[in-house]
């Protein structure tokens, strides 16, 4: 065993057979392995295609004989080539194993792994509509950018240019999004011992507005008439639920005639269908039970809003409702704002926020509070009408002039 050198591997010939064969009968293609007289299983394996490969056998500190390839010459010349096996050798004799090293990295999971196992564990427990959003996000914009990534190598960088890129494509409400969707993959890939940390934790988020946009009296009063001339009174009827129950979109898109006791009035929403997953019991008013009853003769689905192909129920509202919002003269307007409108008509009637939060289905008081506000109105027109009486009264008790005559 001489000590190689490029000349030496330079003028070594491929083996004369092409394959052989194992004890176990499976067939390989033909090697011949050369080895250095320097470092102690440090060598050249030449293939019957000429190839050559510098090549380190060891035995690890359990007595498992392993091999690692170094690189082909002559990319990897004979000295980088036995340099390298230096360094792995001192690596093994301090516990390593560069083979099952190597083996771990080339099988660690990708973004695509996390992906796929979000998808599969997570997916299913969410809202249809939140798991369709979360969905689309991994699609158009996770996989392209994060896919073929190891998720042990993705960075909080990676992370915070993804918020970047699509917060200056103008869409910042979004961008936080993708980071929260991200923070809770992450989540999963730490629980599955993937990864050490989260990366997306730190990100700073942009900064939000509660949007507050209520139906006022005559925008209502319009839109009650669109509702009545609209083409489609299906679409109609399940708007005008959302503005009598205050129910998210959701909840009354995928209502079933199950979940209605007429005799009661009250419509049972199950946990699979509401934020909090949890059941949800809430009275309807005399014009919600009168609507779904009228609704119920002649239905032959399960569904209050059944599909179009009767295979399951109404999902979205996206077409329909610009052309409501057109017919009625209304502008910025979304469905999600018929809920706030309904709070605010509740506000108006004088109720409490604790009453309001259960109507709604709240379970932190925090997230009643929003409309803690809309209390002004009903608040100034009493005060306003308390200022009136004590004006008037003082009026009354003015200085009485005598008139002449």
């Amino acid at each position: 065993m001489p000590k190689l050198t490029d000349r030496i591997v330079k003028g070594l010939k491929p083996p004369t057979t092409a394959t052989r064969i194992s004890k176990d009968g499976k067939s390989y293609r033909a090697s011949k392995n050369h080895w250095d007289s320097d470092v102690h299983g440090f060598g050249i394996r030449v293939t019957a295609s000429g190839c050559k490969s510098f090549i380190l056998n060891y035995r690890t500190r359990a007595g498992r004989v392993r091999q690692i390839t170094i690189g082909e010459w002559p990319t990897y010349s004979t000295d980088v080539a036995r340099a390298a096996a230096k360094e792995h050798r001192y690596t093994i004799d301090r516990g390593g194993d560069p083979a099952a090293d190597r083996k771990a990295v080339r099988e660690a999971p990708t973004f695509k792994d996390l992906a796929d196992k979000y998808i599969e564990e997570h997916l299913p427990k969410k809202r249809a509509s939140s798991a369709k959003t979360d969905k689309e996000a991994i699609d158009k914009v996770l996989l392209p950018a994060l896919g073929r990534h190891k998720v042990a190598d993705i960075t909080f960088d990676d992370v915070n240019k993804i918020h970047r890129r699509i917060t200056e494509r103008g869409k910042p409400y979004r961008a936080n999004r993708v980071v929260a969707l991200l923070s809770k993959m992450f989540a999963l890939a730490v629980k599955n011992r993937w990864l050490a940390d989260n990366p997306a934790k730190g990100i700073e988020r942009n900064q939000e507005k509660k949007r507050a946009r209520y139906l006022t009296d005559d925008e209502l009063t319009r839109l009650t008439g669109a509702l009545a001339a609209h083409p489609d009174q299906r679409v109609a009827n399940a708007i005008r639920l959302l503005l009598l129950t205050g129910a998210r979109r959701g909840e009354v898109l995928s209502m079933t005639w199950g979940q209605i006791n007429f005799e009661k009035g009250i419509w049972t929403k199950p946990g699979a269908t509401t934020k909090q997953k949890t059941e949800h019991v809430v009275p309807l008013s005399p014009p919600a039970v009168l609507l779904l009853s009228t609704m119920r003769q002649g239905s032959t689905s399960d569904y209050v809003f059944p599909s179009r192909d009767g295979t399951g129920h109404r999902v979205d509202l996206k077409k329909p409702w610009p052309a409501i919002c057109k017919a009625a003269g209304i502008n910025g307007l979304r469905v999600h704002d018929l809920r706030h409108s309904y709070a605010s008509f509740l506000v108006s009637a004088g109720l409490s926020l604790p009453v309001i939060g259960a109507l709604l289905g709240h379970t932190q008081p925090q997230t009643t509070a929003r409309y803690a506000h809309l209390h002004d109105d009903p608040l100034r027109k009493a005060t306003e009408r308390v200022g009136a009486l004590i004006e008037g009264a003082g009026k009354a008790g003015a200085e009485v002039v005598k008139m002449r005559g």
